[in-house]
């Protein structure tokens, strides 16, 4: 799993029947002091994330024990919007009341 932040969207019309219904998010990898990385992923979405929201996402074979992705061929998977964390006592990030 990884800590990152929605930045797009991905829309794709046609694609493998077992893909509809997905929404696809463009996220961006953060580290653990809250910095974004190079690179970036493209995951389903299974909680309703949106564009500047702090998520989890999980990768692999884990990206397909979700209700919403079981048994299809996703990577990636938003499974978690986050509300805040710490390291070592240090708060590194809350979510802001307007989000």
């Amino acid at each position: 799993m990884f800590l990152g932040k929605v930045v797009g969207t991905l829309v794709a019309t046609r694609k493998e029947a077992s893909l509809d219904g997905l929404k696809f998010l463009v996220v961006r990898r953060l580290t653990v002091e809250n910095e974004e990385e190079s690179g970036y992923v493209v995951a389903a979405d299974a909680v309703g994330a949106g564009i500047g929201e702090v998520v989890m996402v999980a990768t692999g074979s884990s990206a397909r024990q979700t209700r919403l992705t079981d048994k299809r061929p996703c990577d990636a998977v938003i499974m978690a919007i986050v509300d805040t964390w710490e390291v070592n006592g240090e708060e590194k990030y809350r979510k802001s009341e307007s989000s």
